[in-house]
């Protein structure tokens, strides 16, 4: 069976690379599949839950945004941040979450309330990956697509 290289990279480090059969990403205009042979493609990425599956095993990540290039069987993803789902720091996502209702709520002048929102969607994303990942041990983050 055909396979796709697929790597995420941060400016820190490599997050993910591996051969996999399938990559699903939070397109800017929804979601993106990404199968072996796939047209060539460059596009933005919004916050959201990055799944790769290879073998019947899926692996859930966050990713904050970034590009994504398939060319050639060759999936690459920059981003400025990117998590798998054991990574997630439960207690911080939720102190973030928190942190960006409270701002939402009382939204002083100084606040900037697109970043306050944008600060709850990815805490709200993280959040739903880690607690999915807690509730299927033994899975390495896999869920069913």
């Amino acid at each position: 069976m055909a396979r796709l290289k697929f790597e995420i990279v941060t400016a820190e480090r490599v997050v993910y690379s591996d051969d996999v059969d399938i990559v699903v990403a939070p397109g800017i205009v929804g979601q993106l599949g990404i199968l072996p042979s796939h047209a060539p493609l460059l596009t933005t990425l919004q916050p959201g839950e990055l799944v790769v599956r290879k073998d019947g095993e899926e692996t859930a990540m966050f990713v904050s945004g970034g590009f994504l290039e398939v060319m050639q069987n060759r999936v690459t993803i920059l981003a400025d941040v990117a998590e798998r789902a054991e990574e997630i720091d439960i207690a911080r996502a939720d102190a973030a979450k928190h942190r960006a209702e409270d701002r939402l709520r009382e939204h002083p002048p100084e606040i900037d309330l697109a970043r306050a929102e944008a600060a709850l969607r990815r805490s709200l994303v993280r959040l739903k990956i880690a607690e999915r990942r807690r509730k299927r041990p033994g899975s390495g983050g896999a869920q069913a697509l």
